[in-house]
């Protein structure tokens, strides 16, 4: 396992996933996607649901995060809140199962019981998608391998930037490696976050939602036509 963290250090991780509404989905379309990632020279791919990750990792042979999405009865998002979920992601190939680790999430057992028992039951590293320090903090304590402030970003506009404060704030005070993902829409902020500390950098939307680059795109033009 930690022959993944050292393949994955300082490199580009490209998140492939499209939902159920969304026009790229399905695992023929994200397999896809990430195969074009990997031609970019991404050197790991974030992928949600066992079905993407077969063929993403068939045709990319990449190492893998794996999430399961799921909407709970309230409505809220889950990432995969049970046990059972990480299992299917272990199976379907991935390297290394990313979970919501926020004190807010509605989970059946804490942080500390779910970590011991994936740990326990399954051949994979795993990493926390948190949204503040505390939740960052107890992590490491709980026992995971990585910590991402996936959850931290700060919203401008209606799309998400990362937060920066956060960033820092997780790299100065954990020893376990930090992710940097949420947020990350240029280049040079994918540098910024390894200059600051980050292990490696997830980028997503940027590359791989159409809908919401062109909509960066709308918005900065109608931002600048009022200016005429």
């Amino acid at each position: 396992m930690s022959d993944v963290l050292q393949q994955i250090k300082g490199g580009l991780i490209v998140s492939c996933q499209a939902l159920d509404d969304e026009p790229l989905h399905g695992p023929i379309l994200m397999g896809a996607m990430a195969f074009a990632a990997k031609e970019g020279g991404a050197i790991g791919i974030r992928a949600n649901g066992a079905r993407d990750i077969v063929v993403i990792k068939a045709m990319t042979g990449l190492p893998v995060i794996g999430i399961d999405k799921q909407d709970g009865p309230d409505g809220q998002l889950r990432i995969t809140p049970t046990f059972e979920s990480a299992r299917k992601l272990v199976e379907a190939g991935a390297d290394i199962v990313a979970f919501c680790a926020r004190s807010t999430h509605p989970r059946e057992m804490t942080t500390k019981e779910f970590v011991a028992l994936v740990k326990g039951k399954l051949n994979c590293l795993l990493m926390a998608d948190v949204a503040t320090i505390e939740d960052a903090v107890n992590a490491e304590k709980a026992g995971v391998d990585l910590v991402a402030p996936t959850f931290g970003f700060v919203e401008r506009n209606g799309i998400a930037e990362m937060n920066w404060d956060l960033l820092k704030a997780m790299t100065r005070e954990l020893k376990v490696p930090v992710i940097a993902e949420g947020g990350i829409w240029d280049p040079k902020d994918a540098y910024r976050a390894l200059e600051l500390g980050a292990h490696a950098v997830v980028v997503g939307s940027a590359i791989t939602r159409p809908q919401l680059i062109t909509k960066r795109f709308v918005m900065a033009m109608r931002s600048a036509q009022k200016s005429f």
